[in-house]
């Protein structure tokens, strides 16, 4: 096995990019005052970023998948993340037992 130079350095940028943007943040957020309308918008985003990685695979593989995104998420509008994650896993395999799919 064979290390190339090129790719050795890509991964090692990804990585400084990475931890940069994380710690660019924890130390910008210091200077910030975050009132009643950004937390609720950051409040939001937890769902928002589970909503993005799940549509496209629900669009796409059939009506029990798209049964458990739309399930998801309604129920990550009113309860915490895990709540919504554990309803499309329960949806989704009921929707299967049922369905057939």
């Amino acid at each position: 096995m064979t290390l190339d130079p090129n790719t050795l350095l890509a991964i090692v940028a990804m990585a400084v990019a990475t931890v940069l943007t994380r710690i660019g943040g924890l130390v910008l957020i210091r200077f910030v005052t975050i009132g009643p309308q950004q937390k609720r918008a950051l409040d939001a985003i937890p769902p928002a970023v589970l909503m993005a990685v799940i549509a496209p695979t629900a669009f796409v593989t059939g009506p029990a998948e798209t049964l458990a995104a739309l399930a998801t998420a309604i129920v990550a509008t009113r309860l915490p993340l895990l709540a919504a994650v554990a309803t499309g896993v329960i949806v989704v395999a009921v929707a299967r037992a049922s369905i057939g799919a």
